[in-house]
């Protein structure tokens, strides 16, 4: 069994339904459970709609046409999709009397779009041929806490899914589930959605539970780069990387699966294989737990724009415990994250997402320490084995110095497997192409 997950711009519309629903029957004997994301740009009309229904106008035309039209070009029938934005509309009109969107209503209002994408494909799937059923994630036991727009799903999952899909990986039945990503429901019987990447957690929940050969998320390009070929028009597969580099590449900016969905997989051991939807052939970057030979100096660069950096310096005779627990506790006060950070006894460098709101948390800094705020800065960072880091760092500040660029900060992750440096954001690009050449060459 394999696990087989696509994204919104894979399911856009009717021509991409089409491709999709190809590939799926290319692995139909490797007996695929496929994951989906609502249909193209669904989530943000049904977020619209909310907006309007807040106002009292209660609008679904974007969501009607986009689904209608694509049943039509595909030559489907599919009443379930009627009969879901029928719901749909008595729930905006609810909202509009209420003239309020509370957490659990967005939940409720956002899961639509992959409740339609499902039934959608297995109708095509079955108009072709194929064996197809479509499910709800709360139909093959997803089950979560009760944290709207962000719910974490409950251990019961691990034993819940096997027991409802166990026909299917036997041979029981041969009609391929598709799942909706994204959602699930809490022990109410509530509908709860699973926050940022809840569809790669829905695939790799399943991929683990069901101890799957392997887990596919499907995308653009021939898998994991060696940077964004948008940047440099030499980055070239990587073959093989690990659950923690995975992690760390998603983290900085890299197009990879969301951190949190590597959790299930790094349990059960499972593989992820990142392929490309309109290159079946190519092998793809497959994530494990550990590299089959030699570790590789450098893996992959990425880098972040948009980034804040704020310089802290201690103005009291705090001790180094004092002070640190000071910063730490102003940012957990206002509930901003730490991206990268730099420190001494007395002084803290550190970034942030350039997009926050720092007003509060630099005045409350300012109440114990000198604080400088400088926007407009990126991070680079080196997916690499930092066991060799002294090499690696003079290899690539060597090719950095001879173009003249300046790195105002350098950390080293406690996983041992990036070394992230500051720069501005105007010399980001430059800094990857530089670094790509140094460690990479021009080889493909």
């Amino acid at each position: 069994m394999i696990v087989m997950k696509f994204g919104g711009s894979s399911v856009a519309n009717a021509e991409r339904i089409r491709h999709v629903a190809s590939i799926i029957e290319a692995y139909k004997k490797e007996r695929p459970v496929v994951v989906l994301s609502a249909m193209g740009d669904t989530t943000d009309h049904l977020l619209d709609a909310a907006d309007m229904a807040v106002q009292g106008t209660v609008d679904i035309a974007k969501v009607e046409k986009l689904h209608f039209d694509t049943a039509k070009e595909l030559g489907i029938d599919v009443p379930a999709i009627s009969e879901l934005l029928g719901e749909l509309k008595t729930l905006l009109t609810g909202i509009s009397m209420l003239r309020e969107l509370t957490k659990r209503t967005r939940d409720y209002l956002v899961s639509f779009g992959e409740r339609m994408s499902v039934r959608m494909m297995a109708a095509y799937l079955q108009q072709k041929g194929t064996e197809a059923a479509f499910y709800d994630a709360w139909d093959v036991g997803f089950v979560s806490d009760s944290n709207y727009m962000s719910a974490e799903l409950l251990d019961d999952v691990w034993e819940n899914i096997p027991r409802h899909l166990s026909d299917y990986k036997n041979g029981k039945t041969n009609a391929i589930p598709i799942v909706t990503g994204f959602i699930a429901k809490d022990q109410k019987g509530i509908i709860t959605t699973l926050g940022r990447g809840g569809s790669d957690l829905t695939a790799t929940m399943i991929g683990a539970a069901m101890r799957a050969s392997e887990i596919q998320t499907w995308k653009d390009v021939d898998g994991i780069l060696t940077t964004d070929p948008r940047v440099c028009s030499d980055a070239h597969p990587v073959p093989e990387v690990t659950y923690e580099e995975a992690q760390e590449l998603a983290m900085f900016g890299a197009q990879v699966l969301h951190p949190r969905s590597m959790v299930p997989c790094r349990k059960s051991g499972t593989p992820v294989r990142v392929k490309n939807s309109y290159n079946i052939a190519s092998p793809g970057s497959i994530i494990v737990e550990k590299h089959s030979g030699a570790t590789p100096p450098v893996t992959a660069i990425t880098s972040v724009k948009h980034v804040t950096l704020i310089d802290i310096v201690s103005s009291r005779m705090f001790d180094a415990c004092g002070f640190l627990a000071h910063v730490f506790n102003q940012f957990l006060k206002w509930n901003i994250s730490i991206d990268v950070i730099a420190t001494s006894e007395v002084s803290v460098s550190l970034t942030v997402n350039t997009k926050a709101d720092l007003t509060g948390l630099i005045e409350d800094l300012r109440r114990a320490a000198d604080v400088q705020v400088k926007t407009e800065k990126a991070i680079v960072t080196l997916i690499c084995d930092a066991a060799h880091s002294s090499g690696i760092i003079a290899k690539g500040f060597a090719a950095l110095a001879a173009e003249g660029i300046n790195v105002q900060m350098i950390s080293q992750g406690a996983s041992k497997v990036n070394i992230s440096m500051l720069v501005d954001e105007c010399d980001a690009p430059k800094v990857v192409q530089i670094l790509h050449k140094a460690y990479f060459g021009g080889a493909k």
